[in-house]
Formats: C-alpha cells, structure tokens, sequence
C-alpha cells in the first residue's frame, strides 16, 4: 500500500500545481482591473487559494517529491478535480450560474472542449471572458506539463511516469535528454504560436481583447469564444482562414514543430501528419460540393466556411462561423465523419487520433493476409519500425474503453429523454474534447439546459476523454490499489 511518504508527494505536486495556477489567475484580475471591472472578489479568492497552497507547500517543503506511476495517476485525477473547482468559483462569484455549471464550464475550459453553459456571452464580465480562454490555453499543453520541469528537477523518473500519466497518445517521444526540457521546450513553442496567431488576427481586424482571447483558444483547440456567434462573427475572410491555418497546426504534433526549429523536417513526413491532412482536405473539399450545392453561397465562401468547419472539427477545436446543420445530412455525415477521427498524437487536440486508425487499419489488413496465407510471419510497421505486440493490444484496449464510455454516456443521455442525436452527439463531444454537436448542443446551442447532474456526469466524460481512458479507469481497478 501507499506510504505516507507517497501521500505527502501526491499532496505536494498537487499544491505545486495549484500554485502555479494562482498566479496565472492574476492575469484575469488584471484584465479586469484595466477595464474598470469589480476585481475585489477574485482576488480575495486568488488570495485564499494562493494562500492554502503556499502554505501546504511550505510545510511540505522538506519532502522530495517520488511518485512512481501509481502516485502519478492519482496526482493527475486529483488535479483535474482541484482544476474544476478552482475555476468554477469565479464564475459562480461573477454569473448567476450554480456550482455543477461552473464546474463544467471549467472543466470544459481546462479539458480544451469548449463546450459552453452560457448563451450570452458578450454580456459576461472581460475577466471571465479571459479566464475561459486561459483555461484552454494552460490545458491545451497540459497543466502537468508544466509542473513537470519542476518535478523532474527533484525526480526525473517520477516526472516521466507523470508525463506518461498526462500526455496523449501512442507513446511518449522526447526531444531533449530531460522530460523537464522537452516540457520547457514544448511550451516555448506553445508560446510562440499564440503570440504569432496573435498578432495576425490583430493585424486581420481585431481587437487586441478578442485577438488574444481567440489566439489562446485556437492554439489551444480549445473553442471558447468572446462572441455569441464565435468566428461568425467577425466578417474577415483573413480571420477565418487564418484561425483555420492555425487550428490545423495546432493539431499536428507539437514535437513535430521543435524538430522543425532545429532543421529536422522528419516530423512532418510521419504517416500520421500525411494521413491526418489527406483527411482534412479531403473531407472539405466533399463538404465545399455539398455546401456549393445545398446553399446559394460562390464558391470561395463555400471553400472558406468548409475548410473552416472540418479544422474545427477535426481537431476538436470546436469554433463555428455558420450552422452547418442547415447544409443538410451529407454535410452532417461528413462533419460527423471528422469527429470521429480527432487530431495527431502529441498535439492540443483531442479525439481518437489519427494514428490509431492507421494502426486499426493496418491491423485489420495483416489479419486478412495472414488467414489467406498462414504460414507467413506478419508485423506492422508505422514509419518504417515494427510495433509492439504490447502496443497493438494498448491501442485496442483503448479504442474499446473509448467507445465503451461514449456509449455508456449516449444511453444515460438517451435514457435521460433526449433524442438519438442529442444523445450521440453529446456523448462524442464531450468524450471526444470537441464541444458542439448536433441539435440541442449544435454549434449554435450550449449545454445550459442539461439538469445539474448531467453537468457533472458530462464534465466526468470530458476529463475521461482528456485523460483518455486509462488514467482514469485504472482507478477502478481493485488490482490498482494493491501494493504494486
């Protein structure tokens, strides 16, 4: 069993985190500050809860932190929990919503699912508008992560079971000899494609407010808006493409980008990036003829809003600039399509990944080979080297976690009295990180009228979805809280 020792180092790490998180929430109360805004009930909240963790930490400061990948595992669900309620009471101390609306809000903010409880947005506070948007922009890269290059400067075997806790895909590749510079150098970058997202959008019409608040939401894939009508809003052609530009970068992986800093343009050559941008433009370019067709729009406006919808949809960003349900069921089918695929392992997007499909696939063509010839010796190959068969058997057991929970999520809600597309779509919005759906959450909906209960029952699915699956079933495992 867990040691108090092991304990001590999950309470630390978590304070670290929440630490960390206090001080970026200054940034809201700054903005509300600049814009003439009531801040004094933020900060006393940021005060007090900057004050429970500085003080945790100081008199744990004599302990070196050691999770091994059980500490990590609890850390991880234990932060996301502490990420909810630390983002939901503000929004509770500045809106008229309840404490399960928040909570999802949140999370949904934290998680880059930009699923939203609000149907007025432009009239809420600059301070909560921001602090939407920071809440994608720290999760999209992970909010571990950024504990990680403080944690492995005390353990570094500890901060990699925490960044395989965290991270998203097949496997954890690194850039740098050290997790912690790998961590530091992905947020540099992180960093850099905000600041350039920025400045263009800037430069396209915005506004800075609305230009930094939609940067962070874009790198982050997260979808949160400063307007009613998201990107509809804004009537620039340049905007829209730009952030369309931008999310599909933002759904590469990021390491990806690195190697490119450093003159190695192997990562894009992955089969998973070719793959993930054949998909991309083959799915807009079919929802542009379905479009043209269904709707008396030229075709450069058919191309701009197509375009835009499948980047935000396949990399669960989850902006809208029209409602695409109008465009009839091809075009449902094919935005439906690109929920189901998700972005690239190790960016800000969410989903199932494109390279799990790939493998999926591959998987299913060896088999039909291997029963036409059996005495032949089949492997897979993703780049040129061979998967393990330990992989091939994580992989599956994810794909059937994932849909297990999706499923199990669409039937509550069927059985809640939604109907069969509420429900489904839901189920994969949540789970999926993606935020609209169709009908009652369709891109021009929000999740307001979901009863409290659902809130936190959805919120569970988003966390799940973010932590994909493992992280948290693991939990429920009688053999987990075993001595290991």
């Amino acid at each position: 069993m867990m040691n108090i020792l092991d304990i001590k180092g999950i309470v630390k790490f978590i304070t670290i985190i929440g630490t960390i998180v206090s001080m970026f929430f200054l940034l809201p109360i700054f903005i509300g500050l600049f814009y003439g805004e009531n801040i004094i009930k933020f900060i006393i909240f940021d005060g007090v809860f900057f004050a429970i963790n500085a003080i945790t930490l100081f008199w744990l400061r004599e302990y070196n932190i050691s999770l091994k990948v059980k500490g990590s595992i609890i850390a991880v669900n234990l932060i996301w929990i502490l990420l909810g309620v630390a983002g939901a009471i503000p929004l509770m101390l500045y809106t008229s919503i309840d404490f399960s609306s928040a909570f999802f809000e949140a999370i949904s903010g934290f998680t880059t699912t930009g699923a939203t409880v609000f149907s007025e947005i432009e009239s809420l506070p600059k301070m909560i508008l921001f602090l939407r948007s920071l809440t994608h922009w720290l999760g999209g890269m992970g909010i571990i992560v950024l504990g990680i290059g403080l944690l492995s400067i005390v353990n570094p075997t500890g901060s990699l079971s925490m960044f395989k806790a965290e991270s998203t895909g097949i496997s954890v590749d690194k850039i740098a000899p050290k997790i912690k510079d790998t961590a530091l150098m992905l947020w540099m970058i992180y960093s850099f494609l905000t600041l350039i997202d920025l400045l263009l959008l800037k430069y396209f019409g915005m506004n800075w407010f609305d230009a930094v608040n939609h940067a962070f939401a874009t790198i982050s894939t997260g979808g949160f808006s400063t307007k009613n009508l998201s990107l509809g809003y804004f009537e620039s052609s340049a905007i829209v493409w730009t952030t369309t530009i931008f999310m599909i970068i933002s759904g590469i992986n990021f390491l990806a980008h690195l190697r490119f800093l450093h003159n190695d343009y192997s990562g894009y050559k992955s089969e998973e990036i070719r793959y993930y941008l054949y998909i991309f433009l083959i799915l807009s370019f079919l929802l542009t003829a379905v479009h043209t067709l269904s709707s008396n729009m030229g075709l450069n406006e058919s191309l701009k809003h197509s375009f835009f919808t499948i980047a935000s949809v396949l990399t669960t960003t989850g902006f809208a600039t029209l409602n695409y349900e109008e465009w009839g069921h091809s075009a449902v089918m094919i935005v439906f399509m690109a929920m189901l695929i998700g972005g690239t392992t190790g960016s800000t997007a969410g989903g199932v990944k494109v390279i799990r499909y790939i493998i999926v696939f591959k998987s299913m063509l060896t088999e039909i080979k291997r029963v036409l010839h059996p005495n032949a010796i089949l492997s897979i190959f993703i780049d040129g080297k061979k998967l393990k068969s330990s992989l091939l058997t994580s992989i599956f057991g994810f794909f059937t976690l994932y849909f297990l929970t999706t499923i199990i999520v669409m039937l509550y809600l069927y059985g809640r009295g939604l109907d069969e597309m509420t429900s489904i779509s839901t189920a994969l919005a949540t789970v999926g990180n993606i935020g609209p759906g169709f009908a009652q959450v369709g891109p021009v909906e929000n999740y307001g009228f979901f009863s409290w209960y659902d809130k936190l029952i959805l919120s569970i699915a988003m966390i799940i979805g973010r932590l994909e699956c493992y992280t948290i079933y693991l939990m429920l495992s009688r053999e987990f809280w075993k001595k290991f």
